[in-house]
C-alpha cells in the first residue's frame, strides 16, 4: 500500500485549512450583516439626540473593525495550530537523529556554558569596580562639612539675587519679586535697611567695591544706584551649632512651611529716592554690576542689548548688541576691565574694554539651552552655567572648548565662585545646591529637609570669605535666603 510523502501531506492540510477559514470568513460576513440590520432596528428604536444619518454611519464603522479584529482572530488560530503541528514535526525529527547531532549538541551547550561564565565575570569585575569608585566617593564626601547658620525672613515674594559686601561694614543684600531690596546683618539675620525706590520686580543687587553704595536691576527698565548707612547689631550667638555632613541621604519632604504670608519687618527703616538712575534700555533690566574701579556700571535687558553706564554722569557710554535673544545675566571681572553678558540664545559674550580704542568681542556656543549666568574667576576663567543642566569651565587664553564639563540633574541658576577656595557653588531648580571644585569633581550638597533648606527653586548663589560664620549665602522662591558654613578640607579641594 503506497504511502503518503510528509511533504505532500502537509500541503493538503494546509489547503484544508484555508478553504475552511475563507468559509468561516463568508459565515462571518453573513452573520454580520444580519446582525447590523438588527442592530439598525434597535437604534431606531432608542432616543438619541444624534442624527439617524450619523448613528448610521457610526454603525457602520463599529461593525468594520469588529470585522477586522474577527480576521485577526481566527487568523491567530490556524497560525496556532500550524505551530503546534511544526512543534510536533520538530520533536518527532529531533528524536530521530539524536544521536547523530549529539556532538554537536555538546559543543552548542559547552559553548553556551562558557559564554555564561564569561558574562558573570564582566559582570562581577564591573560591579565590583564601580562599588569601589561609588564607597570611595562617599567617603570622599562626607568629610565636608556644611553647616546651616542663618535664615534671612522678611521678603513677601521670591527672591533673585543676592550679594555681600566686600568692605566693612559685612552685610548681605536681597533683591526680590516683591519691588524691595533689603540689606541684612549677616551675624543676626536682622533686617538693616530696605530700599523702596523701585516700581517693579529687583532682580538683582551689587555692592559698590569700595564706597557704601549699591547697584540694583529691576523690571520697571532702570538700574538705580543708591547710598546707605547702617549700624550693625551686637552679634548673637548662634542657636545651632551641630555640623550636618553634606551627604546624599537627606529627607526630601515636600513640606512647604513658607506658603504662609510672611511679616515683613516692619521696625526696618527705608531709602525710598536713590542717587543715580539708568535709564535707557527698552525691556526688563535682569542684572548689572560693578566694572573695576566702580567709575562705570554694565546692565543686562531683555531689550538683548547690554548697556555700560558712567556712574558719575549717568550717561550711556557703549550699548553691547549681538544677542539674538534676552540676556540672561552680566559679570564684570574682579580686576580686569572685562564683561561677560549670557542670554537666552544659548550663547555668552566676552567684552573686552581693557583697550580705550578697541572693544572686541568673542562669541561662545558651549550650550545647547538658556545661559543662565557666566561668571569669572579670580584667576582666568570663565564658569558659565544652564537650563541644559551642564556647568562648564572655560580657559580665557583658550575659550574654543571647556576645559571641564560638569553634568547635573536639573537647571542651573545664578552661579559663584569662591575666591580662595575655588569653589562652584551651583543653585538648581529642584532645590538642591551642590557644590564642585574647577576641575567639575563634586565635592559636596548642601543638606535640606523638611526642617532646614530651601523649599522653592534656588535662584541664586554668592560667597562671601571674609566672614568667619557665613562664607555661602542662597536664595530662593520660598521667600527665604540662608547662610552657610561651607568646610571643605584642603586634602579633599586637591582631589
Amino acid at each position: 500500500m503506497p504511502v503518503e510523502s510528509g511533504s505532500s501531506a502537509a500541503a493538503r492540510q494546509a489547503k484544508q485549512k484555508r478553504k475552511s477559514h475563507s468559509l468561516s470568513i463568508r459565515r462571518t460576513n453573513s452573520t454580520e450583516q444580519d446582525r447590523s440590520g438588527l442592530q439598525r432596528d434597535l437604534l431606531e428604536g432608542q432616543d438619541s439626540k444624534l442624527p439617524l444619518s450619523l448613528r448610521t454611519n457610526l454603525l457602520d464603522l463599529f461593525s468594520q473593525i469588529e470585522r477586522e479584529f474577527e480576521n485577526l482572530y481566527l487568523e491567530n488560530i490556524e497560525l496556532r495550530r500550524e505551530i503546534e503541528s511544526l512543534n510536533d514535526r520538530l520533536a518527532a525529527d529531533g528524536q530521530a537523529v539524536e544521536g547523530a547531532d549529539l556532538a554537536k549538541g555538546a559543543l552548542k551547550t559547552k559553548a553556551s556554558h562558557s559564554t555564561s561564565q564569561l558574562s558573570q565575570k564582566l559582570k562581577t569585575t564591573y560591579k565590583a569596580s564601580t562599588s569601589k569608585i561609588v564607597s570611595s566617593f562617599k567617603a570622599t564626601t562626607s568629610r565636608a562639612v556644611c553647616q546651616l547658620v542663618k535664615e534671612y525672613v522678611g521678603h513677601r515674594d521670591g527672591i533673585w539675587d543676592l550679594s555681600a559686601t566686600r568692605t566693612q561694614p559685612l552685610v548681605l543684600g536681597t533683591a526680590s519679586a516683591d519691588h524691595t531690596a533689603m540689606l541684612w546683618s549677616i551675624e543676626t539675620g536682622k533686617c538693616l535697611l530696605k530700599y523702596l525706590g523701585h516700581q517693579g520686580s529687583v532682580n538683582s543687587i551689587k555692592f559698590h567695591p569700595t564706597e557704601q553704595m549699591a547697584l540694583t536691576a529691576s523690571g520697571d527698565q532702570t538700574a538705580h544706584i543708591w547710598r546707605y548707612m547702617v549700624q550693625l547689631p551686637a552679634p548673637q550667638p548662634v542657636a545651632d551649632t551641630t555640623q550636618t555632613p553634606c551627604e546624599d541621604d537627606v529627607d526630601f519632604s515636600d513640606k512647604d512651611d513658607a506658603d504662609g504670608e510672611v511679616e515683613g519687618p516692619n521696625d526696618c527703616p527705608s531709602v525710598r529716592v536713590p542717587t543715580t538712575t539708568l535709564r535707557s534700555h527698552q525691556g526688563v533690566v535682569i542684572a548689572a554690576d560693578w566694572l573695576v574701579g566702580g567709575k562705570q556700571v554694565v546692565t543686562a535687558s531683555w531689550d538683548r542689548a547690554a548697556n555700560l553706564y558712567d556712574v558719575e554722569t549717568s550717561e550711556l557710554v557703549h550699548s553691547l548688541t549681538g544677542h539674538d535673544q534676552e540676556l540672561t545675566h552680566c559679570c564684570t571681572h574682579p580686576n580686569q576691565r572685562l564683561v561677560v553678558t549670557s542670554s537666552r540664545d544659548t550663547t555668552f559674550r566676552l567684552w573686552d574694554f581693557r583697550d580705550p580704542s578697541i572693544h572686541s568681542v568673542n562669541v561662545f556656543q558651549g550650550h545647547t539651552d538658556t545661559v543662565t549666568s557666566a561668571v569669572f574667576t579670580v584667576g582666568d576663567n570663565v564658569v558659565s552655567g544652564s537650563d541644559d543642566r551642564t556647568v562648564k569651565v572655560w580657559d580665557l587664553k583658550n575659550m574654543r572648548s571647556p576645559i571641564a564639563t560638569i553634568r547635573t540633574d536639573s537647571a542651573v541658576n545664578r552661579i559663584s565662585v569662591s575666591v580662595n577656595q575655588k569653589i562652584i557653588a551651583l543653585p538648581h531648580d529642584n532645590r538642591q545646591v551642590r557644590l564642585f571644585d574647577m576641575s567639575g569633581v563634586r565635592l559636596a550638597r548642601l543638606p535640606r529637609s523638611n526642617r532646614q533648606g530651601h523649599r522653592r527653586m534656588v535662584c541664586c548663589s554668592a560667597w562671601c570669605e571674609d566672614n568667619t560664620t557665613c562664607n555661602l549665602f542662597t536664595c530662593g522662591f520660598d521667600r527665604q535666603a540662608i547662610g552657610w558654613n561651607i568646610n571643605i578640607p584642603a586634602l579633599l579641594q586637591e582631589k
